[in-house]
């Protein structure tokens, strides 16, 4: 019996038999081309779990012919890091070595700043992936010296013949043949989101449960109907439901969408929905709510399931219960209007640096505060923003009108 997952054993060895990711290794895709062409440049590769980027990694060391070293950045150290570019100094790294740092969002900055000197005379060559946003997690000196590429999740057509290949690969190894129609496979990879090594585990113990015959769909719900049968529509229908259960201040629609988006393991898609749902429908209403919903999901990432519908639901329900604002988000789609027109481009000499000529400095007047232009002078007496009928909003406009009563007097 063997122990090695079946997805790595079909992993695969070249750019012709990576499933999906046309854009970047098809015959035409970018990476491709530029490694064939001999270029191997340093590479951050982000996008969903599953969808090729380990495997991409393991493939361009095979054909730059460097020594490849991977570390998983979940349980490396700052040692193992030393470790490896010690091996830089031997004959064995003199040709440069090529690192895969795995989940590397997991690297703290001082993990992440000991490549810098390493990366810069090019004795190592870094490739790292994450499944999260690079510009959040990757220090800003490893991301302007790398080139970044996205991941996209494996359409379910694409996934089907990666699915076929994993059959007939379990037929050989079992003796037997046990079948799978275009339907069934079509429906094992529609289920998975994109994910070809989950999509792989799926078809393995549908194919374990369907015996001597053939595997059918509930073959396939058996293992599947627990986390529901989600495609990419009803994914999107289920966040799109819980922001406009939010939105509208129902708290028992917000904890059913909660319950539903909990159930399907969307742990990340969730956390990323409320943020944004904390800003752009409470908004100015309850600033606070931004940080306070940020803290619930950074815990819920921590504690990971079950235990993180905890902080999830608070995070949910405190939204759904709290006042609404768009003002904020709605003042800066306005302004964005303007910025899309090709307005906005005649700074007034005030704020221009380095002189600042002619600048009033607020806190030399009464109320810190007084009258001169800040918005360009093509726009100078355009509105975008409009106070929201909500308790912070109105004493924000109070305050606002009580400093230009009252303000604007020299010290």
């Amino acid at each position: 019996m063997r122990n090695e997952q079946l997805a790595d054993i079909l992993r695969p060895d070249s750019f012709d038999t990576i499933v999906g990711q046309s854009h970047l290794f098809g015959p035409r895709g970018v990476v491709r081309r530029m490694v064939e062409s001999g270029r191997i440049t340093n590479m951050i590769f982000f996008g969903p779990p599953g969808t090729g980027k380990t495997t991409a990694a393991a493939i361009i060391a095979k054909q730059s012919g460097m020594v490849f070293r991977r570390l998983n950045c979940t349980s490396a150290s700052l040692n193992d890091v030393k470790q490896v570019l010690a091996e830089t100094a031997n004959v064995f790294g003199a040709g440069g070595i090529l690192l895969y740092l795995d989940e590397i969002q997991y690297f703290n900055r001082k993990q992440q700043q000991s490549l810098l000197e390493y990366m810069e005379d090019g004795r190592v060559t870094l490739i790292a992936s994450t499944t999260e946003n690079p510009h959040f997690y990757i220090y800003n000196a490893i991301i302007s010296r790398s080139s970044l590429f996205e991941f996209r999740p494996v359409k379910p057509r694409e996934m089907v013949p990666a699915l076929s290949r994993a059959l007939a690969h379990l037929n050989d190894e079992h003796g037997t043949a046990v079948a799978a129609d275009d339907e069934v496979l079509a429906y094992i990879a529609s289920g998975v989101r994109g994910d070809v090594r989950r999509g792989i585990g799926l078809l393995e113990n549908a194919y374990f449960a369907a015996g001597e015959g053939a595997i059918t769909k509930e073959n396939v719900d058996d293992f599947h109907v627990r986390i529901g049968n989600f495609n990419d529509d009803t994914h999107y229908d289920l966040l799109s439901c819980l922001q406009k259960s939010i939105r509208g201040s129902d708290p028992d629609a917000t904890a059913f969408y909660v319950a539903k988006l909990v159930a399907a393991g969307e742990l990340i898609s969730l956390c990323r929905r409320l943020q944004v749902i904390a800003s752009e429908d409470v908004g100015l209403a309850y600033p606070q709510a931004a940080s306070i919903v940020r803290a619930c999901c950074e815990s819920a990432m921590e504690l990971g399931f079950p235990e993180a519908q905890i902080p999830l639901a608070n995070a949910a329900l405190l939204l759904a219960t709290a006042p609404k604002s768009n003002s904020a988000y709605l003042a800066v789609a306005a302004a964005r209007q303007d910025v899309d027109a090709g307005l906005g481009n005649e700074i007034p000499l005030h704020l221009q640096s380095p002189l600042f000529k002619g600048y009033q400095y607020p806190h030399d007047y009464t109320c810190h505060y007084v009258r001169q232009q800040y918005l360009p002078n093509d726009l100078r007496g355009k509105s975008y923003y409009v106070y929201g009928e909500n308790k912070t909003e109105q004493a924000a406009k109070a305050y606002a009108e009580f400093i230009r009563q009252n303000g604007g007097k020299q010290k």
